[in-house]
């Protein structure tokens, strides 16, 4: 093997110009794959925190007819002192709430709307902890202002301090009215959340309503789990009622999410491919030119294994060397975005992806798959101009 690897060493630094054009399109090529991975990566996170974010959290609770039927008599009661069955190292948060179908009226304007009563305090689980607000926040769940996106506040032809009255169906089935102030105006990515959901006081829409009860309860983890052992726990403490995760309620960006990683390999695999076709063109290229010399080892004793042994070695150095510059950097590269991508002028349509700052999110074991692959296929390639090496006749190599 030493014999092998100087062989291949010397090989390599004389056809250099060769040689350094094949090891550059390898270490640009692992560049692009492991920055575009960290870009694919964050868009992935940036969804998943998306939909969680949007009042679902990682679980979330309610009565089984209330997605067909999203009205307060779907309600269901919590005890005071409740606690959702989760261990509280893996517990972010929970937050009880009332969501409504309503109607919101200004002095101009009536748009259709999500009245959202909320405990203000448990909020940080959701977007709302996060917005930027202009005027005030609810101060409590018995709070009687309401809080309404910046881009309704243009629609409905209003601003902070205005009064707005909000038409919804109580618990009894019969229409319920009352007007509301807005102590302040809400801002998060895009226009989306902006245009539907108001928040008010979980007591103040109770009472409104006529109604001790909540629609939901939503349940937000601390990571991802790898399985969804916690939900079989609170479906044996919510006995009667629905328990459904965050991919169950949103499949679409559940299906999204099941593309982003699908995304990751089918890049990969379309970017070597056309790399390895390269490398292999080059290492027959390469034997085709070495024949007398293939021809000479073989005709002084070097076994065939050990030609093919010594074209794969060879391969595997320009691997090795190719794929450690382009991890650097591709590196390098996601240092330089990690302050993420600026979406903005595209952020209507991203804000379903988690806003408008992509910010790139880099994962040791893509890193690990990349150079384990990259690695693999430089092996593989080699193997046909190896099996050409061994198929010249010593006699006719050496007539050439």
């Amino acid at each position: 093997m030493k014999v092998i690897l100087q062989l291949s060493l010397r090989n390599i630094l004389r056809y250099k110009r060769r040689n350094l054009m094949l090891f550059a399109a390898i270490a640009v090529a692992v560049a692009f794959v492991s920055a575009s991975n960290t870009l694919i990566r964050g868009f992935q996170v940036n969804m998943q925190d998306a939909a969680i974010s949007n009042l679902t959290g990682h679980m979330k609770v309610h009565q089984p007819g209330y997605r067909e039927d999203p009205t307060i008599a779907n309600a269901f009661e919590l005890a005071e002192d409740f606690e959702p069955d989760v261990p509280a190292e893996d517990l972010l948060g929970w937050a009880p709430r009332i969501l409504v179908p309503a109607v919101i009226m200004s002095e101009r304007e009536t748009r259709g709307i999500q009245l959202v009563g909320v405990d203000p305090a448990a909020e940080h689980i959701s977007f709302l902890g996060d917005a930027a607000i202009d005027g005030k926040r609810l101060a409590g769940v018995n709070d009687g202002g309401v809080l309404i996106g910046a881009e309704l506040a243009h629609q409905l032809e209003t601003k902070v301090g205005r009064r707005l009255v909000i038409n919804t169906q109580g618990a009894d089935g019969l229409a319920r009215e009352r007007g509301f102030r807005i102590i302040g105006t809400y801002d998060v990515d895009g226009t989306g959340l902006e245009k539907i959901y108001v928040f008010a006081g979980l007591a103040t829409i109770q009472q409104l309503l006529d109604s001790t009860g909540v629609t939901e309860v939503s349940v937000r983890l601390r990571e991802e789990p790898s399985s969804w052992g916690i939900k079989d726990q609170l479906i044996d403490f919510f006995i009667g009622l629905e328990v459904l995760n965050w991919r169950e309620l949103n499949p679409q960006a559940a299906v999204m999410d099941v593309a982003a990683n699908s995304a990751v390999f089918i890049w990969f695999a379309l970017m070597m491919s056309a790399l390895i076709f390269g490398l292999m063109n080059t290492l027959i290229a390469s034997v085709m030119e070495r024949v007398k010399e293939f021809g000479l080892l073989r005709a002084v004793g070097m076994d065939n294994k050990l030609v093919v042994c010594q074209v794969v070695v060879e391969s595997t150095i320009l691997m090795i060397i190719g794929v450690s510059v382009g991890l650097s950097a591709g590196y390098l590269i996601y240092l330089a975005l990690e302050d993420g991508l600026d979406l903005s002028a595209f952020a209507e349509g991203m804000e379903g992806f988690g806003g408008s700052v992509l910010v790139p999110v880099l994962i040791p074991w893509d890193v690990v798959l990349v150079a384990l692959l990259s690695l693999s296929l430089g092996i593989v390639a080699s193997l046909y101009p190896a099996w050409r090496a061994v198929k010249i006749a010593p006699l006719n190599a050496m007539r050439r």
